[in-house]
């Protein structure tokens, strides 16, 4: 069996890179032969597997060429293979052989508002358009895959295949001693992140006397966001307030968490939603809201849940948390540590790849 990996969302940002370059050691470590779609520089940057032949190419996901016009060069190698499988939902016009692809949330037709009304037609299209060409749909929770269900068709075979994180816990982060006065915010300024929400409640508590530091994971200058009422507040906030980390390698963003007393996700909307887990399998304490996805993938683990969109009740348990002057690091199972992993997600996606009757 060979399946063609498109691997053009190498340095997409978010939860979509995370997921894909958790998988792809997995999926070229599995047996089956492997064409990896993308630009060849960047591939060979995360990916130093000979035995995987890499077909360059630089057409953009999404864009018209891809949609419409995909270079028949091209095509005729990946249809030379039994598989395409792509970890989001583009697909490049002429691929004849079963076609596999991802969507991990369906948030902007859940949320319309978050975009422009050209923003959410094409998002629309290319939502139905997988939901067309594709013979399965991966996604990463049970509750995205009752949205994507619900909108594209409840006859849609939609397979869940958890997103996990990969972080370094093994090595315990043995010079890391005791936590540091700060909470942490991972997630772009978008509405549904909820940042606004967090912003209420932690100065609430400065003001109340906690001395902590909200550090918010990113650049000032590269976080994309509509939400401008937001953005200006956090321009008005003093630094030993709140802060951005500034570009941060994984490295750094991990011992960032490990150091932090709390990680705070006030989302009213995900698909998944990792950074708690990354937070927790660092030693970290999380407080989250309680949207459905999270009471859905969080609903074993020790975190805190508040009530969605309240800034009172974060407060309430924020300040609780905070308060308690003894802060330790959080030490998790075996079997909540292995809970989310990649190779389960790989597995899952390679057992229904190699399910196909089309292949031989």
């Amino acid at each position: 069996m060979i399946i063609t990996v498109d691997c053009r969302h190498i340095n997409s940002s978010g939860g979509i890179e995370t997921y894909f370059k958790g998988l792809l050691p997995f999926l070229l470590s599995s047996g089956a032969a492997i064409f990896l779609l993308g630009d060849k520089e960047k591939i060979i940057q995360i990916s130093d597997n000979s035995s995987a032949e890499v077909i360059h190419c630089k057409i953009k996901p999404f864009s018209l060429r891809d949609t419409f016009a995909f270079p028949k060069s091209i095509l005729k190698k990946i249809n030379s293979g039994d598989i395409f499988y792509t970890p989001y939902f583009n697909i490049p016009n002429g691929i004849k052989v079963p076609v596999y692809s991802t969507i991990h949330d369906i948030i902007f037709l859940d949320i319309p508002n978050l975009v422009t009304k050209p923003g959410f037609w094409m998002r629309l299209y290319f939502y139905r358009r997988a939901a067309r060409l594709s013979k399965a749909i991966f996604t990463v929770s049970e509750f995205s895959k009752l949205r994507i269900n619900y909108f594209l068709g409840d006859t849609l075979n939609i397979i869940n295949a958890s997103n996990a994180v990969n972080v370094p816990f093994q090595k315990e982060l043995k010079n890391i001693k005791e936590k540091e006065k700060t909470v942490i915010f991972m997630g772009n300024i978008k509405k549904h992140k909820g940042l606004n929400i967090l912003i209420d409640a932690f100065i609430q508590c400065r003001k109340e006397g906690l001395k902590y530091k909200l550090v918010i994971i990113g650049s000032q200058k590269k976080f994309r966001s509509r939400d401008k009422k937001t953005a200006k507040r956090l321009n008005m906030l003093k630094e030993h307030e709140v802060s951005f980390s500034g570009y941060i390698n994984d490295d750094e963003k991990w011992k960032l968490l490990a150091q932090s007393t709390l990680l705070v996700q006030p989302s009213l909307y995900e698909g998944f939603g990792y950074p708690p887990l990354e937070a927790m399998l660092l030693g970290t304490k999380a407080l989250i809201s309680d949207i459905k996805v999270f009471k859905e993938v969080y609903s074993d683990f020790p975190v805190v849940f508040f009530q969605s969109g309240s800034s009172k009740d974060l407060h309430d348990k924020l300040h609780q948390i905070l308060s308690d002057r003894d802060q330790q690091f959080l030490h998790l199972n075996d079997t909540l540590i292995k809970k989310y992993t990649f190779e389960k997600t790989a597995s899952v996606i390679l057992k229904e790849l190699k399910s196909n009757k089309d292949t031989p």
